[in-house]
């Protein structure tokens, strides 16, 4: 069978020529850094922070940076960086991804531009997958940081406001990517600047980059909160999708959970509730509605997905299959459930804020990041977020065998000769690493293996320093371990003595997964360092991947497929057709999240609007503010009053006036005046409006309204938003359907998302200005008595 080897293409050599340059530089300075004492070296940090005060740019500090954190590193860890590690940092200085196989020390490599951009006393944030290497990270690497005199801190859920606050004050903050954007979130929800913990975003190094940023860009960051459903429109829009068909009125996904209306389907819906078209904007909500009552109908099935215990849906754990307790699905698809099984409606988890992995991060100044496995995303990465992905030589050169993959007809046959090979190279005492797509599937082969009696660590569920710990060990002559492709990641997997005289450790991939990176991270498990190890994938056409994104190409070349007895498949082109599979899966999930990101990028413009209003509550006097935020909702009333069908004269002055005495604190009365325009009634109402701005700006040293008015104006900001991030959910949830109607999605929700954000800002103004002028008028009243 084939075997291959990595090695150095001529044109990576090239791309790495202008850092060798500077290693060399750095290298020279090496002996003059060792003759310091350590004071002399500390007094370093200072000399680099007056001389960036003097006009030097971090770019002139590099190489002197470099070489002062590389000997503090020996003398604070005995470790010293190679010259790899040197490269990989100044990669990241220049903003960009350095792709570094497993075990070339990617933590220490981050010590280097931490130190340097940390230097411009803006706070370099150092961002990992968990908290457990975040807590090791910052424990070892921060030793060099604290001795060189810069300050480090650690960014982690359980903190108080004043503890975060102080981790993000330091030069060096390490923590977990998901608790950095809750931050932001958060901060944008306070009642007071103080309140606030985050600096604004400077530099970033995410390690396993890939992960957070191609994986976990999927899902959004969300804060919920609790609120009351509308009990009957999820009976009624139950009962509208319970005689619906498959393929007729709906079509469903159930590998990927998603289902949507067909064009019969909507006709149905729309006779049911006597509509014309279910995609108007004020219909919605009622399409969010019936959307969520046809995924509780069709994708989530009872005593599979949750059980009804004691009147009440408690959700299942597909993983583990125990009962999740206290969780609750959101966005009305749990009461959806609860109206389908008849049940009482619970209230309902509606975000509060939210944003996107992508929209975050683009907010740095500088983001770098390391990973072992990047290069096949590299399009995505520099699209999205500037950044290019520069490999790194190995400091050793590469020993590890990748073998070809072994493709049987059935998954059976596949299990047979994996025991087989596990059986044979167990005999030996080689470790073998087994991987698996989900924790399902590695109960799957822990049974099999339970059959035969050969023991194993399965990594299950596990915390993640528990998972580390393990996934640690795995090198260790006659280990056997199952765990996903992603447990442990971050952990190094060292060799037990004798183990490499018996090949190294032997990685086995039991499916190809959706996306090539992910194998080649299973595979980046073995061969650490230079260390000798294999790894081969036993696969079968009747998993996921093919069943799922090749179906029809699988139903072409099946008959032309040569196999022996154990069901081996001889024929060389099934190996083109398992990568023309993978990349069938790579293209539909890139163009998933090039869609979403798309819609997210309307609501993200709108949200950088609003919390810069927001902010703005805090940075200027509250009732200039009002002010110029209110002054032209007179005029806009007595606009709204005078249709395209009425002239002035028949119009309801005495309903108009009462409007506006509930948004001006000088009241007033059109008495017997009659109109002939519109403007005839503005020119009366200013005089009155004058006189309210006047008013208002009476008070702007009265401390007990300010207060109010900034509390109120907050209040009325965060409510509107809550309500506006709804509707612009459920405007995305229906978006894609416009593609019947022969409609761009993203332009459509472009447009409407417009129409629907100016409304919003409206509400918010006439909001403001009923509400401080009502309270202005009822304390004054009070003050009076």
């Amino acid at each position: 069978m084939n075997k291959q080897k990595a090695s150095q293409h001529p044109k990576r050599i090239r791309a790495l020529k202008p850092y060798m340059k500077l290693i060399n530089k750095i290298n020279t300075l090496e002996k003059q850094f060792e003759q310091y004492s350590d004071e002399e070296l500390k007094q370093k940090t200072e000399e680099f922070k007056q001389r960036l005060e003097q006009g030097e740019t971090i770019h002139d500090l590099t190489v002197e940076a470099f070489a002062t954190v590389r000997e503090a590193s020996k003398r604070v860890l005995g470790l010293r960086h190679y010259d790899i590690q040197l490269l990989g940092g100044l990669v990241l200085v220049k903003g960009n991804i350095a792709e570094m196989k497993t075990g070339e020390g990617k933590t220490l490599v981050a010590s280097l531009p931490g130190y340097l951009y940390a230097l411009e006393g803006k706070g370099a944030h150092i961002i990992t997958v968990n908290e457990y290497l975040a807590k090791r990270d910052k424990e070892l690497i921060g030793q060099i940081h604290e001795f060189l005199g810069l300050t480090v801190g650690l960014n982690i859920a359980q903190l108080s406001n004043s503890q975060k606050k102080e981790a993000y004050n330091c030069d060096i903050t390490y923590g977990v990517g998901t608790e950095f954007g809750f931050d932001y979130l958060r901060d944008n929800m306070v009642s007071s600047p103080e309140e606030k913990v985050q600096r604004p975003y400077h530099f970033a190094i995410i390690d396993e980059v890939d992960s957070v940023l191609i994986d976990e860009a999927r899902t959004p960051l969300i804060i919920a909160g609790k609120d009351q459903p509308s009990s009957r429109l999820y009976k009624v829009c139950s009962m509208a999708v319970k005689n619906l068909k498959q393929d007729e009125d709906y079509t469903l996904d159930q590998e990927l959970k998603t289902v949507n209306f067909t064009e019969s389907g909507i006709t149905k819906c729309e006779k049911v509730f006597g509509i014309s078209n279910l995609f108007d904007l004020e219909h919605s909500s009622l399409f969010h509605a019936l959307l969520q009552a046809l995924r509780a109908r069709t994708i989530y099935h009872r005593d599979v997905d949750y059980i009804v215990d004691d009147g009440e849906v408690k959700l299942i754990d597909m993983n583990t299959g125990r009962i999740m307790e206290g969780r609750s699905l959101s966005d009305g698809l749990h009461q959806a459930i609860e109206a389908k099984e008849g049940l009482r409606n619970t209230d309902e988890n509606k975000t509060h804020a939210s944003v996107t992995i992508q929209n975050y991060y683009q907010m740095y100044q500088t983001l770098s990041g390391m990973t072992g496995t990047a290069k096949t995303e590299e399009t995505e990465l520099r699209t999205v977020y500037g950044m290019d992905v520069i490999q790194i030589p190995p400091n050793k050169p590469n020993q590890r065998i990748d073998h070809s993959d072994i493709v049987f007809m059935k998954k059976e046959q596949k299990y047979n000769y994996l025991i087989e090979d596990i059986k044979k190279r167990h005999a030996t005492g080689q470790p073998i690493l087994i991987g698996t797509s989900s924790i399902i599937k590695s109960e799957e082969i822990a049974e099999i293996l339970d059959k035969e009696g050969i023991e194993y660590q399965l990594l299950n569920a596990k915390s993640a320093e528990k998972e580390a710990q393990l996934v640690a060990l795995a090198g260790q002559k006659g280990k056997i371990t199952i765990a996903t492709n992603m447990a442990g990641r971050g952990t190094d997997i060292m060799l037990g003595e004798g183990v490499a005289e018996l090949g190294g450790l032997h990685v086995i991939g039991t499916e190809r997964n959706e996306s090539q990176r992910i194998d080649n991270q299973l595979k980046g498990r073995s061969g650490r360092q230079g260390d000798p190890g294999s790894t081969q994938f036993i696969i079968s056409l009747e998993d996921y991947l093919f069943v799922r994104y090749a179906e029809e190409e699988l139903e072409r070349i099946h008959p032309k497929l040569k196999f022996d007895k154990t069901g081996f498949i001889t024929s060389n082109n099934v190996h083109k057709f398992v990568d023309t599979a993978q990349k069938i899966s790579e293209g539909i999930h890139y163009q998933i999240r090039e869609y979403n990101l798309k819609l997210e990028n309307v609501l993200n413009k709108q949200r950088e609007v609003v919390y810069q209003f927001r902010d703005s509550v805090f940075d200027t006097n509250i009732i200039d503010f009002v002010v110029k935020q209110t002054k032209s909702i007179p005029a806009e009333i007595i606009l709204s009053f005078f249709g395209n069908e009425e002239s002035p004269e028949l119009m309801d002055v005495q309903v108009l006036q009462e409007e506006l005495n509930k948004v001006l604190l000088s009241s007033f009365s059109f008495g017997e005046e009659t109109f002939e325009t519109v403007e005839e009634i503005q020119d009366y109402v200013d005089p009155y409006v004058k006189e309210h701005i006047d008013a208002l700006r009476s008070f702007k040293d009265d401390k007990e309204i300010l207060s109010l008015s900034k509390s109120l104006t907050l209040s009325v900001v965060d409510r509107l938003w809550k309500a506006h991030l709804d509707t612009m959910h459920q405007l995305k949830e229906g978006i894609g359907m416009r593609q019947y109607q022969q409609e761009d999605p993203i332009q459509i929700f472009e447009k409407e998302g417009y129409t629907l954000f100016e409304s919003f800002f409206a509400e918010i103004k006439y909001e403001m200005a009923l509400r401080i002028t009502q309270t202005i008028k009822q304390l004054t009243k009070q003050r009076n008595k």
